[in-house]
């Protein structure tokens, strides 16, 4: 099963320093359809005005990844980590049992872009945890990238759920061959770009939606991904 999401459908929030768009119900936003899938429960795109940003607020129960798009962020919280983010850089925070924390535009003159998502862990409760790293060069270098997984192999960021998520860079023609495991999800988000998924085409802000529910266990799903131009992907594989 296949299910694209559009970028023009999903809920938007223009709070004048920030401007939101998001792929799932959150906030203010509220649409049935839309809740999530499977442990992914939010994918925001945010815009934020240089110097503004999220002010102290506390979280729990929920693996929070930043990716950061352009610009850089500043991030502290009340586990005494500060670290500033940059493009290429991929940012975890595991809320746990409870954390508080900031998340200020780095930049004072100018606009940050990031992808915020949120998954739900396996189980509540738990330490805070923090976790950050640079896939620039891997990504510049690689066709697809492994930066989140649960159990943090080929150098990814070890989260709390059995999701990886993969980013891809990809040239204009260049093909990627993903494989589904039977009974898993896969969420296709295009962060900038224009491609075909399994021959259906998308672009800057869509997203693309796959179950295998196949039959047979040992079937998989051969997803075929074209980029008819220079594009980004995030690629999350749920279990």
């Amino acid at each position: 099963m296949l299910q694209i999401r559009k970028s023009v459908e999903r809920g938007t929030a223009n709070h004048g320093w920030l401007k939101a768009t998001h792929s799932f119900s959150f906030a203010d936003y509220y649409d049935p359809r839309f809740m999530g899938f499977k442990s992914l429960r939010v994918i925001n795109e945010d815009r934020i005005a240089g110097g503004r940003g999220f002010g102290a607020h506390p979280h729990r129960d929920m693996e929070i990844i930043t990716y950061i798009v352009a610009g850089s962020l500043q991030h502290a919280d009340s586990m005494g980590m500060k670290a500033v983010i940059r493009p290429g850089e991929v940012q975890y925070m595991s809320a746990g049992s409870g954390v508080t924390h900031s998340e200020m535009n780095a930049e004072l003159n100018s606009e940050t872009h990031l992808f915020q998502i949120w998954i739900q862990p396996s189980s509540p409760g738990g330490k805070p945890k923090y976790g950050q790293k640079s896939f620039e060069a891997e990504l510049n270098s690689k066709p697809i990238v492994l930066v989140a997984s649960k159990d943090a192999r080929e150098g990814s960021i070890g989260i709390r759920q059995d999701v990886d998520m993969h980013i891809a860079r990809m040239q204009e023609n260049d093909t990627l061959n993903f494989k589904l495991r039977k009974g898993r999800g896969l969420w296709l988000q295009v962060v900038r770009g224009k491609l075909k998924v399994q021959g259906e085409k998308i672009e800057t802000g869509d997203a693309v939606a796959i179950v295998n529910d196949a039959e047979n266990e040992a079937d998989e799903i051969n997803v075929l991904i074209c980029a008819d131009k220079s594009s980004e992907i995030i690629i999350f594989d749920l279990a």
